[in-house]
């Protein structure tokens, strides 16, 4: 959401005609600097773009900064396979969940990547040097025959082809008994934590083999199971909290100096429901999908089905700014429910800024983007009163078609959007403070 002022131009797009379900995006995350890109597919791939850098001559030719190129594939490595749980005999999924990169320390990279039950931490680093003349190895790697070897050489460092390097670090399993669904990275380097339906628990990133159990919401007897835990992140600045939503749309804010088990939460946030708009679908569109503090830390944006909710942490008894996303749809819940894309779950993200204005914009990512430095269309959905050229009746939208993933360059209006196989990175001129899909 911003202001309604130009429209912002793709920069680069993926695109594939054919689509399989292994290929479908299922995660999308910019690092710290935003110069590199992860996404994460259902196929259990993890592909790594890179923003190029402009040459001087490009960057006077155009204007633009040098640091203003576009992404390209960095680099592509499998990250999870099929798996099988005996005990339970079910199938584990190599779908990717979430991805998530470490600050970053030195010259290499790293991510977490998660599936439904391990998650994996992956070092992504260069080489362009490679040793040569050993003493015990020949030029193709084998072993000498030591008594062959009758003098001794000091190897040296000879440049090569530029080569990216991925590999497994360390490997988290065991920690969930249902579904992963976040993880987040905490402020002091060292520990993050991963949630699934019931629990959440905290990790060291330097053990694999326990982690702490934070939050427990199980109750005794599952059938008195009322909600489940959807999203979670720790504060971007303060290391001892955290936040989780739930399924009954509601926030609570934990301190870890409190209780070592934050079953008992420092803050609830919630917003009272109008007893007359109740409905049987009431329960369903109220359930929190994505939450996620703002850089400063002082807000959090939560998304539900139908709307966007900014909410000030000083503030608990309600929201401070709501934005109808798709207030249209409420219309058409029935044939949402027949068709299960009620329970789509979409994401919410933060620009480098806090919010400002509180207005919005509606852009529309069609295939006629992909095109370089094609112009994203502003479109309003029309639901009655007077029609506007280009206006989109609510009648002829095609719910097959939807962006689920995206990402916000965390210094610049540069957002990364995910629909099905296809990924569209587009750059955004105007200001704005928080984007929902």
């Amino acid at each position: 959401m911003g202001e309604d002022a130009e429209s912002p131009k793709i920069n680069h797009s993926f695109l594939r005609d054919y689509v399989t379900e292994a290929d479908v995006i299922s995660t999308v995350e910019f690092n710290q600097t935003g110069d590199l890109l992860a996404t994460g597919d259902k196929g259990g791939r993890v592909v790594i773009f890179q923003r190029e850098t402009k040459s001087k001559g490009e960057s006077e030719e155009t204007g633009e900064t040098g640091d203003s190129g576009e992404y390209n594939v960095y680099s592509t490595f499998q990250s999870h396979e099929p798996d099988f749980d005996y005990l339970k005999s079910l199938e584990i999924e190599e779908k990717i969940n979430k991805i998530k990169w470490l600050p970053q320390q030195n010259a290499a990279h790293f991510l977490l990547s998660t599936n439904d039950k391990t998650i994996k931490l992956w070092k992504v680093s260069e080489r362009d040097k490679r040793p040569e003349g050993y003493n015990l190895k020949d030029e193709e790697g084998r072993i000498k025959d030591i008594s062959t070897v009758t003098s001794l050489q000091v190897p040296v460092l000879k440049p090569t082809d530029l080569m990216v390097e991925v590999r497994p670090r360390r490997v988290f399993a065991n920690g969930h008994t249902y579904h992963v669904n976040s993880i987040s990275v905490n402020s002091d380097g060292e520990t993050y934590l991963s949630a699934d339906d019931l629990r959440i628990n905290m990790w060291h990133l330097g053990i694999t083999d326990r982690s702490f159990n934070i939050v427990d919401i199980k109750p005794a007897n599952m059938e008195d199971l009322t909600e489940v835990i959807t999203a979670a992140e720790f504060h971007p600045q303060h290391c001892h909290l955290f936040v989780y939503s739930s399924s009954k749309g509601t926030l609570r804010l934990c301190d870890m100096r409190a209780s070592a088990l934050c079953d008992k939460h420092a803050k609830l946030f919630e917003e009272p429901e109008d007893p007359g708009s109740r409905s049987f679908f009431s329960e369903i569109i109220s359930s929190v999908s994505d939450t996620k503090f703002s850089h400063s830390g002082r807000y959090l944006l939560t998304r539900d089905y139908l709307t966007a909710k900014v909410w000030d942490l000083n503030m608990d008894k309600g929201p401070v700014e709501t934005y109808q996303v798709h207030e249209y749809l409420r219309s058409k819940l029935c044939s949402l429910y027949e068709n299960d894309c009620i329970f789509d779950k979409f994401e919410c993200v933060w620009n480098s800024s806090d919010r400002e204005t509180g207005r919005g914009v509606t852009l529309e990512a069609w295939r006629e983007s992909s095109k370089p430095r094609a112009v994203l269309r502003t479109r309003r959905v029309y639901t009655g009163g007077k029609r506007r050229r280009g206006d989109v009746g609510v009648d002829s939208l095609d719910f097959t078609k939807k962006i689920l993933h995206m990402a916000w360059h965390p210094a610049e209006n540069i957002i990364a959007i995910a629909a099905t196989n296809n990924l569209y990175i587009f750059q955004d001129r105007v200001n704005p403070e928080t984007q929902t899909q």
